[in-house]
């Protein structure tokens, strides 16, 4: 019992010490606790002084840079002021000239902005506002540029359709030139430079805008080459430019690491002055009338295919024509003859021709028979993409020249080869109809030729386009089907004249134009009908072998009248 008893208060003593024990660690982890918070909560009334002082340090920093900012700002634009006095009250052979001339009621805010980029130009590192600087190895264009929005662009790239891509932007030292909504430029040069004309040469192309809104001017038969000019999205909408525009100005040399040199003044749009292109109609809101003025292909005694297609189917500006030939009888030889008499004598007249699917050999004769008309063509080798994509060119040129009131004369061989290349183009409808054509295949052909028309506002855009028939395909007499009413004026060529090699192998019974009567004097009228009516019941080669011998026989139709008025009068 006592040994018992001994053992139960030792471990009572233990239990208790360890009572005692535990409370007084709490109390020390307490105290430590509580003296740490009291340090932090000391420590944080210094860290707000000290970052309560930084704080207002950099602010008073901030309105120091400001003052010494606005008051360059404010120094810099009275110096552009007087540098722009000088430079205008200088002789006309002086270094730096202003391409346009200034408009009296310029946007006066736009000096603010200029002075602006110019403050920030020569004093970069006090310049506050970083949003608002362009971004870096981008280079210039011309016309109010967006450097934040041509930036995006240039981040984008254009992606042709051979997988390659460009993008160019602009700097504030390079804004020397901008425009106002009235299209007129005014030039700002902040510092006077000297460039050759090397590193800024003087370019005139075609525009090809892309789906990014940017586009590039096209030199080489109006496709993608090494010598193409970017054009910025920001003038592109200043100067309400258009996909075909003819853009003439002056760019700049790529730089390292890009491939295609910017464009950076524009001088002039389809011959004329900028503010025009900004106020010109849209080509569809034009009224199409029919043609009244008539283009006399008559150029010599000897061109007897010119002369009788004055009288048998004239054609007026604006004329939509149609040349329907089987092959072999002389097509091109007659669209050679027709682009020559134009040449000579209407050279006012712009003059296109276009070669889709032809031979290589057809087309360098074409060029060397032409004096200064263009020759835009797409050979048989090609893809057809290629082909549509050189009619789609020149269609919009021909679209853009109309809008500025301007005579366009179209030469197509052949609106069938095209129509082909459309049907393996265009995506599929599940419909097809005879010899294999997709219905979608005619539209973008249609859009080519129904472009032609005589414009009542002023302009006319005329397209004489040739139909393949008796080939031996299904698909080409569908297609001439399609397009056969849809043309004014109609020539058809006979292979059996040709065959006896009488040229040109006219149709006279089949040919002709509707109405005729507003592009042919009265007795070239009466002469036409009196040959119509006598030569009603003979064959079409008796017909046109003795109109052919009879014009041979005479200087000019003008003779050529006076004999048939004489022969069927008596």
């Amino acid at each position: 019992m006592p040994a018992e008893k001994k053992a139960v208060t030792a471990e009572n003593s233990t239990a208790a010490e360890a009572a005692e024990k535990k409370p007084t660690r709490r109390r020390t982890s307490r105290r430590t606790a509580e003296h740490s918070e009291a340090g932090e909560a000391e420590k944080k009334p210094a860290r707000r002084r000290s970052s309560r002082t930084a704080a207002s340090s950099r602010k008073e920093s901030r309105r120091t840079s400001s003052g010494h900012t606005a008051a360059s700002r404010t120094s810099s634009t009275r110096t552009s002021v007087r540098k722009k006095t000088v430079r205008h009250s200088e002789a006309p052979g002086s270094a730096v000239e202003p391409a346009f001339q200034v408009p009296e009621n310029g946007d006066a805010g736009f000096d603010s902005e200029f002075a602006a980029s110019f403050a920030r130009e020569d004093h970069p590192e006090t310049d506050m506002q970083p949003e608002m600087a362009a971004p870096e190895g981008i280079d210039g264009a011309a016309g109010n540029h967006d450097a934040a929005e041509d930036h995006e662009t240039a981040e984008d790239h254009e992606t042709t359709g051979h997988g390659e891509t460009a993008g160019h932007g602009e700097t504030a030292g390079d804004r020397e030139m901008t425009g106002n909504d009235d299209g007129a430029v005014r030039e700002h040069t902040p510092r006077e430079r000297h460039y050759s004309p090397e590193e800024r040469p003087e370019v005139t192309g075609i525009l090809d805008i892309a789906d990014g809104g940017f586009g590039f001017l096209r030199f080489d038969n109006f496709l993608t080459s090494d010598k193409d000019v970017y054009v910025s999205p920001t003038q592109i909408r200043r100067f309400n430019l258009k996909k075909g525009d003819e853009i003439k100005g002056i760019s700049r040399k790529p730089r390292v690491g890009e491939r295609f040199g910017a464009l950076l003044y524009v001088e002039t749009v389809n011959g004329d002055d900028p503010g025009t292109a900004i106020r010109r109609p849209q080509f569809e809101d034009l009224t199409p009338i029919f043609p009244k003025e008539r283009i006399t292909l008559e150029n010599g005694s000897f061109n007897l295919s010119s002369r009788l297609i004055d009288l048998i189917a004239p054609i007026g500006k604006g004329q939509r024509g149609m040349i329907v030939a089987p092959p072999k009888a002389g097509k091109t030889t007659l669209l050679k003859n027709i682009a020559a008499g134009i040449e000579e004598n209407y050279p006012d007249v712009h003059l296109i021709v276009l070669l889709v699917d032809e031979r290589p050999e057809e087309v360098t004769d074409m060029k060397r028979t032409l004096r200064t008309g263009e020759v835009i063509y797409s050979t048989f080798d090609e893809l057809p993409q290629h082909h549509v994509k050189v009619a789609e060119m020149v269609l919009a040129r021909a679209k853009r020249l109309a809008e500025h009131r301007k005579d366009v004369v179209i030469l197509l061989d052949s609106l069938t080869r095209l129509t082909r290349a459309y049907n393996l183009v265009v995506p599929a409808s599940g419909r097809t109809l005879s010899g294999g054509i997709d219905p979608g295949a005619f539209y973008g052909p249609k859009r080519l030729f129904g472009a032609a028309r005589n414009i009542e506002e002023g302009g006319s855009v005329t397209i004489l386009a040739t139909a393949l028939v008796d080939t031996g395909s299904r698909m080409d007499d569908v297609i001439f089907e399609e397009f056969k009413g849809t043309g004014n004026m109609e020539l058809h060529l006979d292979r059996k004249l040709s065959e006896k090699r009488i040229f040109p192998a006219i149709d006279i019974y089949k040919s002709g134009t509707r109405r005729e009567e507003l592009l042919l004097s009265q007795s070239e009228l009466e002469a036409v009908w009196l040959i119509r009516r006598a030569m009603a019941n003979r064959p079409t080669q008796e017909v046109t072998e003795d109109i052919i011998d009879n014009l041979a026989h005479t200087r000019s139709n003008r003779d050529f009248v006076e004999i048939i008025k004489k022969i069927f009068n008596d």
